[in-house]
């Protein structure tokens, strides 16, 4: 973090563009928002408030005042058009979560600490250290399982940094939801459920039982490639463990079946008396919790809502990315023509290319509030310069309710922000009462009234404060002698430890469906699981499935100016398909799809399955202002991917970003030269 806090090529004072992408002149802050509130006033008047939207990346995400300031000036407006990183890794996870327990945001994590066997989809939390699931020290904690006597599994195409630490089952890309309805088709015809568990927790499992008895360890091992006998024992000693619990990430997520993928992947967990359950999937009970606030304030409700361009769902009140381009392209009421971008990089991170790039272009005011002059923010009118989390004091929420030992900590600021920095939310604060809504940019109803009577504006950490004072821990102002408020919160820098382990026997009160009980019968799941059973065979044209990966010294994008950063991995090819197509190690090879092409170094490795390459998403930079970035390139993933809207997963509306079909063949280098790799590229 000190050579991004440090970094001379960091955007430090507004910058207005006077010319074409990346050209850019300083202005002040007055003279940005001055210009900024007079055309987005101009668009509402014209167009209707609809026409203003705003995206949210991931670093935003993390970041209590950007996120609901965000989420609350889009609210103000009354703007359906609210983006946000989740549609490119989370939202089939939310979905499935929507159907089982009637909340998006209630998610269930893993009891790691106490579990017998831990059973991995598409995660890699060795890298990623914990993804909807706080764990600190995570190596040390998937270690002590083993210590104990138990187990941990990675399912994975690839021979990950976690699989090689634990025990790996290797899989076909994207086919773990046959595995999983193998898995669960297993345990209902052997009679291993928990009898006692369904009946008091669920309802539909009879209709489950339907969808996944047919599915027998034969069939799922041809489109899976994992032996039948490794399906039933992995079964058997899941649902015979003392405690057990499936954990799915992004892998999963991002793949054709993400929804289908996380309900059958909790369903299992359920039926093996494993949810809400020590050892199992545990639900959180952090002090402040956006499961009850979304409830009681509406803030998640988006049901039966789609949007304008599609028809795709929205999940948490946020549409899904791959639609972005569509609604600033497609004439008509609603179109999108204004959009804030909140430190995220969609130029690389969406579907596609060159649509999303050209929607930007067509934008009649595009505002990112960043680091630095990205692929995205060099076609901005304006780059306003945030902070990082070293330059503002947080309290990281929505975190909250994944963390594996209950606690609450919150931070104060470290350094002030160099230049012209300011914290995200006042900028969202600063536009609100520029453009005339006089109740301010929040999502909660009773923040409004109190901001237009009083003309108060709080700040993130004044509403943090009150919401972790009224809440069940909190110190009623005074009324609870040993309840929780932000002083006491920040009297422990480290963090201040609830309780020994996570709490179960609450699922009753956490669930969201008017009965209280997980709802396990589906008709969407159910055309979901036909759709499976009636996928097409791989296109001769495009045998392979090209899944991304995580780099440790990687995150995302926005790291990739450090300049002790290495340059993106090569492609990973099994030596199988290697040895067919002429390739080894550091050959060049062309990898294109439907919708795009790259040219990539390979590694031949038997880590990788065969019928599968694997290459790290967030490269391909390509101009901007950061020089490190701009050295060392390497391939944009994303560009072999869709922007069509087809196909996206129908029931999420997330982007089809893994197990993508491609064909991969060796690029010859030309005759006369003698150049290296790289310089041939």
């Amino acid at each position: 973090m000190q050579h991004i806090q440090h970094d001379p090529d960091r955007v430090t004072t507004p910058l207005r563009r006077v010319g074409g992408p990346g050209e850019f002149e300083e202005c002040s802050w007055d003279e940005a928002m001055r210009d900024i509130a007079s055309r987005t006033k101009r668009i509402i008047k014209t167009y209707g408030p609809s026409s203003i939207g705003g995206y949210l990346g991931n670093p935003g995400g993390m970041h209590s005042g950007h996120m609901y300031w965000f989420a609350g000036f889009l609210d103000a407006l009354g703007s359906p058009h609210a983006y946000s990183a989740g549609s490119q890794d989370t939202n089939t996870r939310l979905a499935a979560s929507a159907y089982l327990y009637g909340t998006p945001l209630l998610v269930p994590f893993p009891d790691a600490k106490r579990t017998d066997f831990m059973l991995m989809f598409g995660a890699n939390p060795l890298l990623s250290k914990g993804s909807l699931w706080t764990a600190g020290r995570v190596r040390e904690q998937l270690s002590d399982v083993v210590r104990r006597g138990g187990r941990v599994v990675v399912v994975d195409p690839r021979r990950t940094e976690t699989a090689k630490a634990f025990e790996h089952l290797p899989i076909r890309a994207d086919t773990d939801g046959w595995l999983l309805a193998a898995l669960l088709g297993e345990v209902f015809r052997q009679g291993w459920e928990d009898g006692q568990s369904i009946e008091a927790l669920t309802t539909g499992s009879d209709r489950l039982r339907e969808m996944c008895v047919p599915v027998s360890a034969e069939v799922a091992a041809e489109h899976t490639g994992v032996p039948a006998d490794d399906i039933r024992r992995l079964a058997r000693d899941f649902a015979m463990a003392p405690s057990a619990v499936v954990y799915t990430r992004t892998g999963v997520c991002t793949g054709t079946f993400g929804t289908l993928v996380n309900f059958f992947a909790d369903a299992l967990n359920v039926i093996t008396g494993n949810l809400d359950h020590p050892g199992g999937s545990c639900f959180g009970d952090p002090p402040v919790s956006i499961v009850e606030l979304g409830e009681r304030f509406g803030m998640v409700d988006a049901s039966g809502q789609a949007t304008r361009v599609g028809g795709l769902p929205r999940i948490a009140n946020f549409s899904p990315s791959v639609v972005m381009p569509h609604e600033i392209t497609t004439p008509g009421e609603g179109q999108l023509r204004a959009l804030i971008v909140g430190a995220g990089n969609v130029a690389l991170s969406t579907p596609g290319a060159g649509d999303v790039e050209e929607s930007l272009r067509s934008l009649d005011l595009l505002v990112c509030l960043d680091l630095y002059i990205t692929e995205t923010s060099k076609y901005a009118d304006y780059i306003l310069p945030g902070t990082t989390f070293l330059e503002r004091a947080d309290m990281p929420v929505s975190n909250l309710q994944w963390a594996a030992t209950p606690f609450v900590q919150a931070t104060q600021r470290v350094v002030e922000p160099p230049g012209q920095c300011r914290e995200e939310y006042l900028f969202y604060q600063d536009l609100t009462r520029r453009i005339g809504l006089r109740d301010g940019p929040f999502t909660l109803s009773w923040l409004r009234w109190l901001a237009l009577m009083t003309l108060i504006r709080p700040t993130p950490m004044q509403v943090v404060d009150l919401l972790v004072r009224i809440s069940p821990q909190g110190d009623l102002f005074g009324l609870r002698r040993n309840g929780l408020n932000m002083k006491k919160i920040l009297a422990h820098p480290h963090g201040l430890v609830l309780g020994d382990a996570i709490r179960t026997g609450i699922a009753h009160d956490k669930i969201g469906h008017p009965d209280r009980k997980v709802h396990l019968g589906h008709e969407e799941m159910e055309s979901e699981m036909r759709r499976l059973l009636q996928s097409p065979p791989l296109n001769p044209r495009y045998p392979i499935k090209i899944i991304g990966r995580r780099e440790l010294r990687s995150h995302n994008s926005w790291m990739h100016n450090v300049p002790n950063n290495h340059t993106m991995s090569p492609l990973l090819i099994n030596p199988g398909d290697a040895e067919a197509r002429g390739l080894a190690n550091a050959d060049r090879a062309r990898v294109f799809s439907e919708d795009g092409e790259v040219v990539v170094e390979v590694e031949v490795t038997d880590d990788v399955v065969a019928g599968t390459v694997v290459l790290p998403h967030g490269w391909g930079h390509a101009g901007g202002g950061w020089s490190h970035a701009n050295a060392k390139p390497g391939v944009n993933y994303n560009v072999l991917t869709s922007t069509r809207i087809e196909t996206a997963e129908r029931i999420s509306g997330m982007s089809h970003l893994n197990g993508v079909a491609v064909q991969v063949e060796r690029v010859r280098p030309t005759r006369a030269s003698n150049s290296t790799a790289e310089e041939r590229a």
